[in-house]
């Protein structure tokens, strides 16, 4: 990845963190975005050492103007686009019950509207470099699972923008694929609301919906991330990678 240039969403946490830094370790020079700017300055230092740098970037993805200015600083700065990785995300509880709409706005705000203006915003640079977009769905988005309703069908949407936009800029030398995690370690669960207690009971169940018996680690997903980024997977587009333990092959229990 030396003299690539990545930007990479939801990089404060989780799987978007440990993508930037596996991006930066292959040589990268990472765009790393999120909203937490302590945790942005704690993965910069992180990452000093590392051959590619990071260069954080404050931006609500919610926000249009942001995004505009993210991709036009990328590139008043590195003087081009080679990857974009959507990390970005939210999950709250719900069923089709008691699921407000405000809820379900905000989810399909940040989990499906931006990763389309991103991916929209991005294109004219990724056609320049041949460049490739990699988005982070879910097993939720191959399977059905139930109080998670508007988490589901945000990730059945991105899995539907991947593969129909993979099949309009394959003509450009545009490749886009996705992964599909099942339960990684993260704190997405917990800043959707689910407790401390609730969560050490969720990862344990998890050990027993996951066929290879655990769930997965953020860096095993990055390191998937950054392989769909890479030249060794230039003949792979329209992708929706199962990154799982097993959980997408499995009935529900």
């Amino acid at each position: 990845m030396e003299g690539k240039v990545a930007i990479v969403t939801g990089a404060s946490s989780g799987i978007g963190r440990a993508s930037a830094l596996e991006f930066s370790r292959a040589g990268a020079s990472v765009i790393a975005v999120g909203r937490n700017e302590a945790d942005l300055g704690a993965l910069r230092d992180e990452a000093r050492d590392l051959p590619g740098p990071i260069r954080s970037h404050l931006t609500d993805v919610t926000e249009l103007s942001q995004i505009d200015r993210l991709v036009s600083e990328t590139v008043d700065q590195f003087g081009q686009i080679d990857v974009l990785v959507n990390a970005a995300g939210i999950l709250k509880q719900g069923n089709i019950e008691n699921t407000t709409l405000d809820e379900w706005d905000k989810m399909m705000a940040i989990n499906v509207r931006s990763v389309f203006y991103l991916m929209q915003s991005c294109l004219p640079h990724l056609e320049r470099t041949k460049g490739n977009i990699v988005n982070v769905s879910s097993v939720t988005g191959l399977r059905s699972f139930p109080n998670v309703l508007a988490y589901c069908v945000s990730k059945a949407a991105i899995d539907q923008l991947t593969r129909c936009s993979a099949l309009e800029l394959a003509p450009k030398g545009i490749r886009v694929n996705a992964v599909n995690p099942g339960v990684v370690i993260t704190n997405i669960h917990k800043r959707g609301g689910m407790s401390e207690e609730d969560y050490e009971t969720f990862l344990l169940h998890s050990q027993s919906t996951h066929p290879l018996g655990r769930p997965g680690e953020a860096t095993e997903v990055a390191d998937l991330i950054c392989f769909l980024a890479s030249d060794k997977a230039k003949w792979i587009t329209g992708a929706t990678y199962s990154i799982d333990g097993g959980r997408a092959l499995t009935c529900a229990r």
